[in-house]
């Protein structure tokens, strides 16, 4: 197995998925040294120079790092003009982060597919094993155009698990299989039947290979859900140390963090992998939403606000869905988590409307209507408040004309909760709680997505906030306790839930709570009134 190192030189382009440029390669080594990628052997049937090229683009491409596969896939093609197999990992890559798939894979996407698949068999495909590859991969592409995503994902995923229990000894094979197994999961599976079974194949390649990034990588996504979160950690502590070139490798970890309320962890990670993101790609926007996220959760209010500094400040306005829905989160995580009504029911989207694809995201652009419509009814501007409700029910229905349907859900849930709030700021509090109880029935009957730390305002939160408000503690006190079980250590929550235990009469919960409070805030940067009471109750 060879050690990868991350490119130093500038990465050119290519042509769609005919013939790789016809320039000289650049100078690279891909043996030792700082920069490791980690260790892939990825057998393909070409010359040593292209194994060597062909193991380095597959280090790259288990790290999420798309687009630094050009290059060392045109040294393939250079060292070996019959390695086939070299477009094959070229429309793999084509289609993004498979836990972002379908909203991230466009209709040209999906047409020039077909044709670097021919481009494969065309060059030389050397063996039944390569040609069974090639084969599965093309099912995703097939009848495009009369087939939905579901089905055609899914065939994918089937054809993988045959060429798995083809070629047992081909732990790649295994590795994306369980990478595609693990994607296709059912959002409302709460026995997490695939990511269980995916984890299941990589837990043994992982002792195998413990530097193999893909294993690492893929068994963080598969518990990456809150019951599962503690059999992530292990992976999560030492991805980043196998792949320490890769921003993505930095930044994975922190899905288990946050998952486990481990805030000063994921901070790390965040800043490591914005820091290693040399290209400024979406792997930095994504970082620093993960990361103000943390550093609010912290009642670090000044780091948030310069971590969004950094995020802005990046020059290219990146067209990619995580990068979309970080320039709408944000904004909107740092007003909606210190309850700054006013503040977030103003908030635009930045990119302004007009500068930026935001037809193409409308479950990006729904993070700053859901935001703005929280803001407004908190504000008791209701007339707003149901505007914004409107446009998550029009942003909802461009999501589905877009076949979006898990987001399409999401938006509703978020349109909900938006006209409970209002209802109960117009005094119709029953009915508003009612809402409020619809929505968090909802958002718990699925899994979030890969692209969010968490919801920007977990609606059960928002049904305990109001049952407190309106003299219910009792009935808040265990809408809170839910949340903490599956978002541990939100800040809100967590000062919800100690105030509920006071005015409920439970001192050793209350305690328990307020004190919990002042530790999350023990290296505050900011003044929260939730803390200064946290103090004077603990005091007494």
């Amino acid at each position: 197995m060879n050690t990868l190192k991350a490119r130093r030189s500038v990465l050119l382009a290519t042509t769609a998925f005919g013939i790789f440029l016809a320039m000289p390669a650049a100078s690279h080594d891909v043996a030792g040294g700082a920069g490791q990628l980690g260790k892939v052997q990825f057998k393909v049937e070409c010359n040593a120079q292209a194994q060597r090229e062909f193991n380095l683009a597959m280090a790259y491409y288990h790290s999420f790092a798309w687009t630094y596969l050009d290059d060392p896939l045109k040294h393939v093609i250079e060292a070996d003009s019959t390695c086939g197999m070299a477009h094959w990992a070229r429309v793999l890559g084509s289609l993004d982060n498979p836990f972002a798939w379908p909203g991230n894979v466009f209709a040209k996407t999906l047409a020039d597919g077909l044709a670097g698949l021919e481009a494969a068999r065309a060059t030389g495909l050397k063996s039944q094993r390569e040609r069974d590859y090639v084969d599965a991969l093309e099912l995703f592409f097939k009848d495009h155009d009369k087939l939905n995503h579901r089905t055609r994902a899914k065939a994918f995923e089937l054809a993988m698990e045959q060429i798995a229990q083809r070629y047992p000894a081909d732990q790649e094979a295994s590795t994306l299989y369980a990478l595609v197994l693990s994607a296709n999961f059912d959002p409302t599976d709460k026995q997490y039947t695939n990511q269980l079974k995916a984890a299941t194949i990589l837990e043994p390649i992982f002792t195998a290979q413990p530097e193999h990034p893909g294993a690492a990588h893929y068994l963080i996504h598969s518990y990456d859900y809150p019951p599962l979160a503690q059999k992530g950690l292990d992976a999560a502590r030492r991805y980043a140390k196998i792949a320490p070139g890769a921003a993505h490798a930095q930044h994975m970890p922190s899905h288990i963090f946050t998952r486990v309320g481990a805030w000063k962890d994921s901070v790390q990670a965040n800043t490591a992998s914005a820091r290693s993101d040399t290209a400024q790609s979406f792997n930095s926007l994504h970082a620093f939403d993960y990361m103000v996220y943390a550093h609010m959760q912290l009642s670090q209010e000044q780091a948030a606000r310069k971590a969004m500094q950094s995020a802005f400040a990046i020059p290219k306005k990146v067209d990619n869905f995580a990068a979309a829905y970080a320039y709408a989160a944000i904004p909107a995580r740092l007003a909606l988590e210190r309850g700054a009504w006013a503040d977030a029911a103003a908030l635009e989207l930045t990119p302004a409307t007009g500068s930026y694809p935001w037809d193409k995201y409308p479950q990006a652009e729904a993070v700053n209507a859901f935001a703005r419509g929280v803001g407004a009814a908190a504000s008791k501007n209701g007339e707003k408040a149901l505007a914004e409700a409107v446009r998550l029910e029009q942003l909802r229905d461009a999501a589905t004309n877009l076949k979006l349907g898990y987001w399409a859900g999401q938006i509703d849930t978020q349109a909900i909760v938006v006209r409970g709030l209002t209802a109960i700021s117009a005094g119709q509090t029953d009915n508003g709680i009612q809402l409020l109880r619809q929505a968090a029935a909802r958002e718990d009957a699925s899994e979030k997505h890969v692209v969010t730390p968490g919801p920007l305002l977990p609606a059960r939160e928002l049904l305990a906030q109001a049952l407190l408000d309106n003299g219910k503690p009792v009935d808040a006190l265990r809408e809170f306790e839910a949340v903490l079980a599956k978002e541990p250590n939100r800040f809100r929550a967590t000062a919800g839930a100690a105030l509920a235990a006071e005015r409920s009469g439970d001192a050793p919960k209350a305690r328990q709570f307020y004190a919990q409070l002042i530790e999350l805030a023990s290296n505050a940067d900011s003044a929260r009134p939730e803390v200064t009471y946290a103090s004077r109750y603990l005091a007494r």
